[in-house]
């Protein structure tokens, strides 16, 4: 079967517009249950991640309010556990894209620290676009599509259409109006068209092949759609 790439924030905070620094990482169903679908699908999974850091969870994903109950979080925290490959991720700039079928970004708001600036994950991107291998992103992860440039300056996804974690979604989880940035403004002023579906609710966007998820709850789906392109 074929290996996958998973690239991974390795931020463990998000710096708001008053310089505090709040707590994060990646989202752990983005990660998990992905994992999940393509482990049993019988794909090998490899995580990266820049400078090779192994990556934090963000603690919020794990709580049962996030998980449908109890039952949901300890299920992923089980799933989280069988994820050695956390434990000894690959340095992304030495990732060698020939060696994968396909790319994977999860979120969680650790994105929007290092990979919406990280010049190597944006020249991964680029090549994973270009390459017409699967390339899979969601939620916060469209955040790193940001440092993804051509040599004109344009962004590389410039014209594509993507689902992203909305506006409505950051308000209602209490951070838009202290953060720096908001994702979907920014993706929207580099040229990306951000598809907005309603908030919370499953949305995944396909565009040539580039495959994206609006939020926590359209991983499964992504994923699903990312092992049809597999075959």
């Amino acid at each position: 079967m074929s290996k996958i790439l998973f690239v991974v924030t390795g931020a463990d905070h998000w710096t708001l517009a008053d310089g505090t620094r709040h707590p994060t990482g990646f989202w752990a169903e983005e990660a998990a249950a992905p994992y999940e679908a393509f482990k049993a699908a019988g794909h090998e999974v490899v995580v990266a991640t820049p400078g090779g850091v192994v990556p934090t969870v963000d603690r919020g994903s794990l709580a049962p309010e996030m998980n449908g109950g109890q039952e949901g979080a300890d299920r992923i925290e089980r799933l989280l556990a069988t994820m050695t490959e956390l434990q000894s991720p690959l340095k992304l700039d030495e990732v060698d894209l020939d060696d994968y079928a396909a790319v994977f970004y999860p979120g969680g708001h650790g994105p929007m620290e290092d990979l919406a600036v990280d010049a190597d994950s944006g020249a991964l991107l680029t090549r994973a676009l270009d390459s017409g291998k699967p390339l899979g992103v969601v939620c916060h992860g469209p955040a790193a599509l940001l440092a993804a440039t051509r040599d004109d300056g344009t962004n590389t996804f410039q014209g594509y259409e993507v689902a992203a974690f909305t506006n409505e979604e950051e308000t209602q989880a209490g951070l838009a109006d202290r953060a720096k940035w908001l994702l979907q403004d920014r993706l929207t002023d580099a040229g990306v068209r951000v598809l907005v579906g309603d908030a919370w609710a499953p949305k995944v966007v396909s565009d040539r092949n580039l495959v994206t998820g609006q939020n926590p709850a359209s991983s499964v789906p992504l994923a699903a759609e990312l092992l049809k392109r597999l075959g």
